[in-house]
């Protein structure tokens, strides 16, 4: 029997696709690919800064929901479909986890979920204590 925790977002996808947002095992919590999606399921407007910060807002939120925070996290990977928004979704990785200095990493990919979305985040914590 699994001992697992889960968390949703709400997000249209997870009851689609059949996945929770994030999933906690032990000390372990594991955040799905996360996309800029409001709680009414539409995208969030604006460049790739502000869609970036949706994206880690829902990340953090579920990470909160499972009994961990954002200094917990210890690995984020980002993804995005302009070479050129790296700066400005990096800026924003650093500022929801720039404490807890995870291991990242940032790809270049050909899309994502919905054409308008211009990143989606994952991440994986292991709540201290």
């Amino acid at each position: 029997m699994s001992t697992c925790q889960r968390a949703f977002s709400g997000s249209p996808y997870e009851t689609q696709f059949g996945f929770a947002r994030a999933v906690r095992e032990g000390d372990r919590i594991i955040v799905s690919g996360t996309g800029p999606v409001e709680d009414d399921g539409t995208s969030t407007n604006g460049d790739a800064a502000a869609q970036a910060a949706r994206c880690c807002e829902l990340i953090v939120r579920a990470i909160e929901e499972l009994g961990g925070s954002a200094t917990d996290v210890v690995r984020t990977r980002m993804f995005l479909t302009d070479f050129d928004d790296q700066a400005a979704v990096g800026e924003v990785h650093a500022r929801f986890f720039g404490e807890a200095k995870p291991a990242a990493t940032m790809v270049g990919c050909a899309w994502l979920c919905r054409k308008e979305w211009k990143v989606e985040i994952e991440a994986e914590a292991i709540v201290q204590g």
